[in-house]
């Protein structure tokens, strides 16, 4: 079945990837992800809202892709850790031959990751500073080494900028002075327009233009399902 506007994602599907995408309000313990102070908008939330990718975003893989999964994510959360974890391996299976390409967009939530944003604007600094390879080697090394909910010593911002190679120097003078909040706001405040309300939020776009919502930590299987299902609607 094709439809006219949004993709269908089958109810399986939804009850399936749920139960683990339902944990993306559960950041700590039994707490629901607060977003409230982004926005007071959220009744207009639409996946029309998408910020158009451009030549700014951070994209792995082809940008002419059958599929682009846009992910909103924040550093310190678990299940965005584990998400991260996700599409490399749907990257590994997809993106060689230019059926899906990830774009990476910023969704810190402060309330829950104090130290969220900053680390944000580091990713933003690492691609200021090094390129898009260097934004995908940065952040694939905070996720590898944070143990998240606000865990990572921020001490080691600049020496894993150093570690794949960065200037030190110039990487601090971006950090820490906040050359790069602008874009994180941006990319956050676009996250909630979009519908999101915790993270990770997804949205994967077909060649078309078609659009689904992916809200939360789907597990790899299920990411291929939903995958499998897109492109066969395109």
């Amino acid at each position: 079945m094709r439809m006219d506007k949004n993709l269908y994602i089958p109810l399986a599907i939804l009850v399936a990837g749920g139960l683990v995408a339902g944990a993306l309000f559960m950041s700590r313990g039994d707490k629901p992800a607060d977003t409230g102070s982004l926005t007071g908008t959220e009744t207009n939330a639409s996946l029309d809202n998408v910020r158009p990718i451009d030549e700014t975003d951070h994209i792995l893989g082809n940008p002419d892709a059958d599929i682009i999964i846009v992910e909103y994510s924040d550093t310190e959360c678990p299940f965005c850790k584990q998400f991260h974890n996700t599409m490399h391996q749907i990257m590994d299976q997809y993106g060689a031959d230019g059926k899906v390409a990830w774009v990476y967009r910023h969704f810190p939530i402060p309330q829950l990751h104090p130290n969220a944003p900053k680390q944000a604007e580091a990713l933003e600094c690492a691609a200021r500073i090094g390129g898009n390879d260097a934004f995908w080697k940065y952040t694939d090394r905070v996720y590898e080494i944070t143990p998240s909910n606000n865990g990572l010593d921020m001490a080691l911002l600049p020496q894993i900028a150093a570690e794949i190679g960065l200037d030190k120097v110039a990487f601090e003078g971006c950090l820490n002075n906040g050359t790069t909040k602008e874009r994180v706001d941006a990319d956050a405040l676009n996250a909630v327009e979009v519908g999101g309300r915790g993270t990770p939020t997804s949205v994967l776009i077909t060649k078309s233009g078609k659009k689904a919502l992916i809200p939360g930590a789907y597990p790899y299987q299920n990411m291929v399902t939903i995958i499998e299902e897109a492109l066969d609607q395109i």
